[in-house]
């Protein structure tokens, strides 16, 4: 069905910028801008007068599982966060796992994102079927979505440098007992995946492999999820040198830098995204650019645990693609991305003093939530940008909002002062998914009661796993301490000066 966009202001061009004009939508692309646009009989016309029409954006980073334990995350380190991961994200079904990923799209939607890179995590371990409930989930909602399984074959307790050596000896029983999904199994879960559901939804959902973290992979599982990418053509992503903790434990373990590790095992290419991306010194940098290999920045989490602030605008001058990301709601507590945005731009500052020539300005960041974010989706050609033949994925918001008046630079206004609550309508692949500022293809209602019921029931439930976690906590927060105070050549906690 054709739909035409009538009386809005366009956002587009390189630099971007407004105009009057019309989109017309043919079936799932953009067939023409301008002005008395030719419209075919039995068209769809939607009113844009007073809005500003919008690519969508994409949230580069994010987790499904994490948006149904939004709110029970307080002054954590993100090796706090892992600790209490068995009791935020556990004891749950493959209808919780729905829900939480619903609730999740749902918010992307109305703020203004229209596609995600999806880490899916599961504690214990991830099942088919609770991977089958996040794939439903997005097609529900109407989210474009690459969803990675993500997987560990090595337990997070026991990568932790010197944690072992501090334990008292009951809590060092449990925690040397415990063991990983066999790396087997994860590999073979991945392809099924990757089997089942990559290109579902007329193309919507893709999926790709995700060693969660390379502290907690085998040689064998990195080496594995490389093979799959190869083999069926998808993408991996995985979360790359996010704290200090981890830069320093595999230096410690392997005698190299997580890069570097990753490399020898043939997982860096056009295809890898690394998120967070943190602790990186310029020899990975220039690895990353010369592998063609992606970033996912999410500066509101990176800031939230503590874990620094990402060399960005090295990157960028390398030729490294960026995309923004949100991450998950546990750490991140929303999924908006205007909220980035701002972040992103402000906390470059910090780097640079007085350099301003090397901040990342507005334009630089809203490149990164739409072309950016294309490009980490390996979605660069279809995303990203409101032109004919690219993807109908766009977003109409009111112009009369208290944010944007006076509105001088667009640009300035959606990164300085949008706040994602003036989103009215959003279309993805041409269907309207987002109308009146209200989710067109699900109950929202009847899934935020649903949502609320399932995490009152497994915040009960995780109670003992939460009261073992903040016994253990004390311990990691004093080994990660250790960790810290060990120099390496660069400094991401604040300006860009060496360690001293």
């Amino acid at each position: 069905m054709a739909v035409l966009i009538r009386g809005g202001q366009v956002l587009a061009g390189n630099p971007p910028s407004l105009s009057r004009a019309d989109v017309l939508v043919d079936g799932s692309r953009v067939g023409a801008i301008g002005l008395a646009l030719p419209v075919p009989e039995g068209t769809r016309e939607i009113d844009a007068t007073g809005r500003l029409v919008l690519p969508g954006m994409g949230n580069a980073h994010t987790h499904a599982g994490s948006h149904l334990s939004r709110g029970r995350v307080g002054s954590f380190t993100l090796e706090d966060l892992l600790t209490h991961s068995p009791a935020n994200s556990g004891f749950r079904t493959p209808e919780d796992e729905y829900l939480s990923a619903a609730i999740g799209a749902i918010e992307m939607l109305k703020t203004g994102c229209t596609s995600a890179y999806d880490l899916y995590l599961a504690v214990p371990a991830i099942t088919d079927e609770a991977f089958e409930a996040v794939v439903r989930a997005y097609t529900d909602v109407g989210v474009r979505v690459v969803l990675a399984p993500a997987v560990a074959d090595v337990v997070f307790l026991q990568t932790v440098p010197g944690l072992a050596e501090l334990l008292p000896a009951d809590l060092r029983s449990v925690v040397e007992a415990m063991s990983p999904a066999p790396t087997k199994g994860l590999l073979e879960l991945t392809e099924r995946a990757i089997r089942r559901w990559h290109g579902s939804a007329e193309g919507r959902v893709r999926i790709a492999a995700a060693p969660t973290i390379p502290n907690q992979a085998t040689d064998e599982l990195l080496a594995g999820c490389a093979r799959l990418a190869r083999e069926h053509g998808v993408g991996v992503h995985t979360h790359l040198a996010e704290s200090k903790v981890q830069a320093v434990e595999s230096r410690r373990r392997w005698g190299k830098s997580i890069v570097a590790r990753l490399a020898e095992h043939g997982v860096l290419g056009p295809g890898f995204v690394g998120a967070h991306s943190i602790w990186l010194d310029d020899d990975d940098v220039r690895r990353l650019a010369d592998a063609g290999a992606a970033v996912a920045h999410n500066p509101g989490s990176n800031l939230r645990l503590g874990c620094g602030i990402a060399p960005v605008r090295e990157m960028l001058d390398r030729g490294v693609s960026v995309g923004l990301g949100t991450d998950g709601s546990a750490c991140a507590d929303n999924q908006n991305l205007f909220e980035a945005l701002r972040i992103a731009s402000v906390i470059s500052t910090l780097r640079f003093p007085h350099e301003t020539a090397r901040w990342l300005d507005a334009d630089t960041v809203w490149t990164l939530a739409t072309s950016g974010t294309a490009r980490v989706l390996g979605q660069g050609g279809d995303l990203g940008a409101i032109a004919p033949g690219r993807k109908a994925d766009l977003v109409l918001l009111r112009a009369d909002a208290v944010f944007l008046r006076p509105l001088a630079d667009p640009v300035k206004a959606l990164v300085y002062a949008e706040t994602g609550a003036n989103v009215d309508t959003v279309l993805v692949d041409g269907r309207v998914v987002v109308e009146g500022g209200r989710v067109t293809t699900v109950d929202e209602a009847r899934i935020y009661a649903r949502a609320q019921a399932a995490a009152d029931r497994q915040r009960a439930d995780s109670a003992a796993a939460w009261a073992f976690a903040d016994r253990l906590a004390p311990y990691v927060a004093a080994a990660c301490r250790s960790a810290v105070a060990t120099a390496l050549p660069i400094d991401r906690f604040g300006a860009a000066t060496p360690a001293r």
